[in-house]
């Protein structure tokens, strides 16, 4: 299971994952939209929750990576994402990965600070004129306060750039994170990667934890 805040570099690391090891990418998403699609009784049931607007419950929800987890594809092996989002999901998962045979065994944390990823997360601002995208520390305009494609000078931040946003999703996931990371810390399958290095170094540093549980 991939673990990390909002920015940490969890999407890229996941792609990595799957490249290096041939393995299935189970997202929550993805799983939820399959299962509609294929109108599975776990898919029709999320779907009666989805269009009234409401939440899946977490029974809904077990249910459906319960469904992914029994198919053959994983059974060398499968990487979670998104999933569990709480103790209540993580326990049914003990629960339904032992009656299948396919028990987590690893959960990687990509830790990043949350001020470094407020920087990284904030630093994002658009050209009114044109739509280039700028980022203050990786990629700003050449000449500052003037865009390079099109010389305008007016720039904006999306409402999910914005810092206040930006620090309660931080909130939001350290609150929601925090609980799952003591309980795999307990199990002791969490392994801790710093995620405040290059690319292809925190891919490094995954794949030595990886090589050594396999």
């Amino acid at each position: 299971m991939l673990m990390g805040l909002p920015g940490a570099g969890k999407g890229t690391q996941a792609e990595k994952i799957v490249d290096q090891y041939n393995i299935p990418h189970i997202s929550t998403g993805d799983i939820f939209r399959a299962a509609m699609k294929n109108n599975t009784p776990m898919g029709l049931e999320a779907k009666s929750y989805i269009n009234k607007g409401e939440l899946v419950p977490d029974e809904v929800t077990n249910g459906i990576v319960k469904e992914r987890l029994a198919k053959d594809d994983v059974d060398n092996g499968y990487m979670l994402d998104g999933f569990p989002r709480n103790m209540a999901q993580a326990e049914a998962l003990d629960q339904f990965g032992a009656e299948l045979g396919k028990p987590l065994n690893c959960v990687i944390n990509i830790h990043v600070d949350p001020e470094s990823l407020m920087e990284r997360l904030t630093g994002r601002y658009i050209c009114r004129n044109c739509g280039a995208t700028y980022h203050k520390i990786f990629n700003p305009t050449k000449v500052e306060g003037t865009c390079d494609r099109c010389g305008q000078h007016e720039f904006y931040q999306r409402e999910d750039d914005k810092p206040e946003t930006v620090k309660n999703r931080l909130e939001v996931n350290i609150k929601m994170n925090t609980p799952l990371l003591d309980f795999y810390k307990k199990q002791g399958i969490l392994h801790e990667v710093d995620g405040n290095q290059d690319i292809d170094k925190v891919f490094a540093d995954i794949k030595a934890v990886l090589d050594q549980i396999n």
